[in-house]
């Protein structure tokens, strides 16, 4: 069950990816300064982007959030710990999420 989930959020992130990546070589722009963007906005917006990583990852913990702090990096490896997953499953899962919530903003 859990490789069936993996695969999903793998195939999820590929998928998702796939147009942003294409884009960012088309238009010569980087997608790293664009997630730079993204965790500038979610740290401003901290206390709401938190309940959203809530929603999405229900096993990590308030101490865990707070002391995140809209730190990407942070909430990678929280993800990584609290779920037992690799690094670059942790990676993929939040960057399909963030890219949704940056649409939703």
């Amino acid at each position: 069950m859990r490789s069936i989930a993996i695969l999903a959020a793998c195939a999820a992130f590929t998928v998702g990816t796939l147009p942003t990546f294409v884009h960012a070589q088309a238009t010569g722009q980087t997608s790293q300064s664009d997630a730079k963007t993204i965790w500038e906005k979610f740290k401003g917006s901290w206390n709401q982007t938190k309940g959203a990583a809530k929603e999405q990852w229900g096993k990590l913990t308030d101490d865990d959030l707070l002391e995140i702090e809209g730190r990407r990096d942070q909430l990678v490896g929280k993800i990584q710990t609290r779920y037992g997953i690799t690094k670059e499953e942790a990676e993929a899962q939040v960057g399909t999420w963030e890219q949704k919530r940056y649409r939703d903003m």
